[in-house]
């Protein structure tokens, strides 16, 4: 199954993508339109729609591409960015650079805005609403497991072993499900869970997990935490959620959208194998826990993520391949283009 087989009239329907200046929301509408859907998008900033719409026209022919301004932390305005839309993937989520002071201001507008969408969605007469969850939700808060996490598994918002952003993602899945609990008969609601996004850029589009990469090519990193990480591409995070759009077994379901868990010293590793012109700064030695406690002390970012250390916990992405024929391409890949991209960038 193509990720635009179910979508006969995609040329007559407009699917609305939420979001649409953010990395994963970009590709999905490059995704969307080489499918042929009609797309529109929001922006917080409506005077973004023309670099926007010349960055996406150098992947995608852009025709088919409208932009409607609105807020996730508003009411107003997302009745008219919704009217007429038949499908909608709200992608758009707070993801701050550093853990805030106080779980509310990452955990409210996260929960409220998605709120706010499916509320929207369903006074609109939208059919479904394809939402951006993210592993956060399923994984986290239990510690270590050999045993893979799958769409069964809810993350536990336990404070020595999430962060704020852990607890929104939590927070806002969890309202999702609830409301659409509340409203059977309404819209219909698809999450997909990616772990840790990397993968290419377009124009300005840059993932946050980038940054991984981008530090271990620079030799900004002195040596190789012991952290793991969930690996997935942009591109397969697009298809699969262009996939969940219509598919007729996907309505009421959680998808998780990851391939394997990296350690640190893995991603070097593969750098090293498929980037040998970027490796010369790719550190080889392994940092011990203490050391990096030590650090942090002195890094507010590598001390938000202390609870990361030493934890192990795979994932399976068995549902995605049966039920939607999701079929991810391999890491290496996806590390490799990263580095490409990082490169490109500077």
């Amino acid at each position: 199954m193509s990720a635009g087989e179910n979508a006969p009239d995609a040329a007559r329907e407009i699917v609305l993508v939420t979001g649409g200046s953010g990395y994963v929301a970009s590709f999905c509408i490059v995704a969307l339109l080489n499918a042929g859907w009609r797309v529109r998008t929001t922006l917080r900033d409506s005077a973004k729609a023309p670099r926007i719409s010349s960055e996406l026209a150098s992947v995608a022919n852009v025709d088919r591409l409208e932009f409607a301004q609105a807020d996730l932390n508003a009411d107003e305005e997302w009745d008219q960015a919704m009217a007429g839309c038949s499908y909608v993937l709200h992608i758009a989520s707070p993801l701050p650079a550093t853990s805030p002071k106080k779980d509310d201001e990452l955990v409210r507008p996260a929960r409220e805005g998605t709120l706010r969408i499916l509320r929207a969605a369903a006074r609109q007469g939208a059919r479904r609403v394809v939402m951006t969850s993210s592993l956060a939700a399923i994984s986290y808060g239990s510690g270590s497991r050999q045993e893979p996490f799958t769409e069964e598994d809810w993350s536990v918002p336990d404070p020595t072993d999430t962060s704020a952003y852990e607890r929104s993602k939590i927070a806002a899945e969890r309202a999702a499900w609830a409301w659409h609990a509340e409203h059977p008969d309404g819209v219909e609601l698809v999450t997909i869970c990616p772990g840790a996004i990397l993968g290419p850029a377009i124009g300005r589009h840059r993932s946050a997990s980038a940054q991984i990469v981008a530090k271990l090519i620079d030799g900004s990193l002195p040596g190789l935490p012991r952290i793991s990480f969930p690996v997935v591409d942009v591109r397969d995070v697009a298809d699969l959620h262009v996939r969940a759009l219509t598919a007729e077994a996907a309505a009421g379901q959680r998808y998780i959208a990851s391939g394997p868990v990296l350690w640190m010293a893995d991603i070097a590793e593969t750098i090293r194998q498929e980037c040998p012109s970027s490796a010369q700064r790719v550190p080889r030695r392994r940092l011990p826990d203490w050391l990096v406690r030590l650090s942090a002390l002195f890094d507010p970012v590598t001390r938000s993520r202390l609870f990361e250390l030493g934890k192990y916990r795979p994932v399976s992405n068995a549902k995605a391949l049966r039920d939607l024929g999701w079929a991810p391409r391999p890491a290496a890949t996806t590390i490799r283009d990263t580095v490409a991209s990082v490169e490109g960038s500077r």
